[in-house]
């Protein structure tokens, strides 16, 4: 990917699943990372070609799952992926200052978070200290779910997942403007642990064709 020319949200969004496709059947390249050259090369500059917005958990590290290396994303993480004033304004800065064309939502199956807030509305459980405030952030999407009639585990991650885009979307006049623009894709993925792949649950700002050569939940 050349450095002087910025792809569009089409292809950042196959460079990506590219990059998942390989981690994901054990023919990792790891691109970006190994040469002295290339490092000393980033030096001045950096041009990722997505945003990562994603959940904490130490099994979702972005560079490794979709087999990106350095200066190539531009990630942002908290416990399931929650957002804030901080992070809408980093997200604001990779797509308004960086010009990065994709902005990418990544849930994962397991959620201990997801988890955590289904058993807060069906339960009656608590947590405590700051933990309390974002079981609480992830409660719309479970409520959201149950009155669709879901039960299973990746229906609950996709439907917060879902959330987190709208959520994104309606907050962020930057980012809504860019994606009406053209100029930035917004898509929401949801991860499954055990098989290492990514998988589209919902997307602004894509070419139809684009989303379809994605693999769907």
């Amino acid at each position: 990917m050349a450095d002087l020319t910025p792809p569009t949200p089409s292809e950042a969004f196959e460079t990506l699943l590219a990059g998942n496709h390989r981690f994901a059947s054990g023919t990792p390249q790891h691109p970006n990372q190994d040469a002295a050259a290339r490092r000393a090369e980033r030096v001045p500059g950096r041009r990722p070609f997505a945003v990562l917005f994603g959940c904490s958990d130490s099994r979702l590290a972005a560079e490794i799952i979709f087999d990106r290396g350095l200066a190539d994303l531009f990630v942002v993480r908290t416990a399931g992926h929650v957002m804030g004033p901080e992070v809408l304004g980093s997200i604001e800065y990779g797509v308004g200052m960086l010009g990065v064309p994709l902005v990418v939502v990544l849930g994962h199956d397991a959620c201990d978070v997801v988890v955590a807030a289904r058993a807060a509305v069906e339960e009656g459980t608590t947590a405590q200290g700051y933990v309390r405030d974002v079981i609480e952030r992830v409660t719309p999407s479970v409520l959201a779910a149950r009155a669709a009639g879901l039960s299973n585990d990746r229906d609950f991650i996709a439907e917060h997942v879902r959330y987190t885009v709208d959520l994104l979307l309606e907050r962020s006049r930057v980012l809504a403007a860019q994606v009406a623009a053209g100029r930035t894709a917004v898509v929401g993925l949801s991860y499954l642990l055990e098989a290492g792949t990514a998988h589209l649950v919902t997307s602004h700002g894509l070419p139809e064709a684009a989303a379809a050569r994605g693999p769907s939940a």
